[in-house]
């Protein structure tokens, strides 16, 4: 088989298992969602199994990236861009870590400290427009093996989502230090806010890691 064959092969494999990651990192997200709105909603009973749901597919995403890592590897010289492949695989899986992180804190925030305040909707909008982000960076996967040029029309897509997260986590946190007394709850919803956007902006960087990676193809 010609080495140009192998490194067709080679790449449809890797960006499948790429795209992979991204959609258990969007699902992640997407049940993130859920949780915040059981918690909003008082609806204790269904927090435990939500986190559960997302520990799993946390277990998955690590399976995943370890899987590129692995092709990436066994690929060597034969793909180019394996860096940026790598990058992005990475990347993703900081955002997993982001999405358990904020998880952890809302779970264990009390309602009325999130329904004070109308923190309940902030905290929903702000965890919407992540999922929207990821969502983007879903469809940029999916367009790398498809069409790679749409991938800069989706990026700015995901740039103008992080600038808003980034604007509503400010107003934000300046909100919670006024309204909230008590310094473990306003440690938590903080800790919540900044982790949201921390996520917003891994996706930011996994977007600028998805294009570099489009301008390689």
């Amino acid at each position: 088989m010609y080495s140009g064959e192998l490194e067709v092969q080679a790449k449809r494999k890797t960006l499948a298992i790429l795209h992979d990651e991204i959609g258990k990192i969007l699902n992640s997200a997407r049940e993130l969602s859920l949780l915040g709105k059981s918690i909003t909603k008082g609806l204790t009973h269904e927090i435990q199994p939500t986190l559960d749901r997302m520990r799993i597919v946390e277990e998955e995403v690590d399976n995943l990236r370890r899987r590129v890592t692995r092709e990436v590897a066994e690929i060597g010289s034969l793909m180019v861009y394996r860096e940026d492949v790598l990058r992005t695989a990475y990347i993703m899986d900081d955002i997993a870590g982001y999405i358990s992180g904020v998880a952890f804190r809302l779970a264990n925030m009390k309602v009325d400290v999130i329904m004070m305040g109308r923190f309940a909707e902030d905290i929903n909008e702000l965890i919407g427009m992540v999922v929207d982000a990821t969502f983007k960076l879903n469809e940029m996967a999916r367009a790398l093996s498809i069409n790679p040029s749409s991938t800069i029309e989706l990026a700015h897509e995901v740039q103008r989502l992080e600038r808003l997260v980034d604007d509503r986590h400010r107003s934000l946190i300046i909100k919670a230090m006024n309204e909230i007394s008590v310094t473990k709850d306003l440690l938590l919803l903080k800790d919540a806010i900044e982790g949201i956007e921390g996520m917003a902006d891994k996706c930011q960087e996994a977007s600028d890691s998805l294009t570099i990676l489009a301008l390689s193809m």
